[in-house]
């Protein structure tokens, strides 16, 4: 007879799978490091555009690598109560909203919200910072010399 808390096989399962990815985020992070280490020699060398543009893309990359680790790592903490199968009924998935935000405020939890937060502000300094987004680089691009070439014209 098992001793313990009992979960369906569906959490279970999405349990296991975060606390396995929450194994990776020492790794991850380091890679994240790395990105960032190579990015900002790239900057100091004068590289090319396009070199410095591809390690922006690779940083941000393993960067949001970082933090699905960080959150997955901090949903294990929280534990299988955290947890809604897929499909739950309204009641599961309340519980498990209400049992996660109580989670969050134990002492455990903290420093892997603190992590993913910090981690996220990071991204987004970085996303503000260099154009990441291909579509978005152009646009901004190609409105900006439109403006230019139409000042000149008047």
């Amino acid at each position: 007879m098992p001793l313990g808390r009992r979960m369906s096989k569906d959490v279970a399962d999405l349990y296991e799978a975060d606390r396995r990815l929450a194994g990776a985020y020492r790794d991850r992070l380091d890679e994240a490091t790395a990105a960032e280490r190579a990015l900002r020699a790239a900057q100091a060398a004068d590289r090319s555009e396009a070199e410095v543009r591809e390690l922006t893309v690779a940083f941000d990359v393993a960067l949001t690598a970082a933090i699905e680790a960080a959150e997955a790592a901090e949903r294990a903490e929280i534990g299988p109560k955290g947890y809604a199968a897929p499909g739950a009924d309204a009641k599961t998935r309340r519980a498990a909203e209400i049992a996660t935000r109580q989670r969050k405020a134990k002492p455990a939890v903290r420093p892997w919200t603190g992590e993913v937060d910090r981690l996220r502000t990071a991204r987004e300094a970085h996303r503000l910072s260099y154009r990441t987004v291909p579509a978005v680089a152009g646009s901004v691009a190609g409105s900006e010399s439109r403006a230019v070439t139409g000042s000149v014209a008047s």
